[in-house]
């Protein structure tokens, strides 16, 4: 995987961040067509990404587990490393 996928997929965790976001809104906001930026497609295949429905909001996507430590490893710095209490 390239140095900018790489950087790419660590940028899509940190933009959708500690909480969950609308299927539609990542997909808009992340979907590409560019073969060579398969951002969207390797932090799925990797399993950084979790899908679940939520009554209201419909098809939502969060960080998984993985994707978090991935996160952290990458830049330890980062805020999203808490889990979301949101519901707890």
């Amino acid at each position: 995987m390239t140095d900018t996928v790489e950087a790419l997929i660590l940028d899509l965790l940190e933009w959708i961040g500690p909480e969950s976001r609308p299927y539609a809104e990542v997909i808009d906001a992340w979907r590409t067509s560019c073969p060579r930026l398969p951002v969207w497609e390797e932090a799925n295949q990797r399993g950084f990404l979790e899908h679940r429905h939520e009554p209201g909001r419909g098809t939502c996507l969060s960080v998984s587990a993985l994707g978090r430590e991935h996160l952290r490893a990458a830049r330890p710095n980062h805020g999203i490393h808490q889990t979301s209490t949101k519901g707890s």
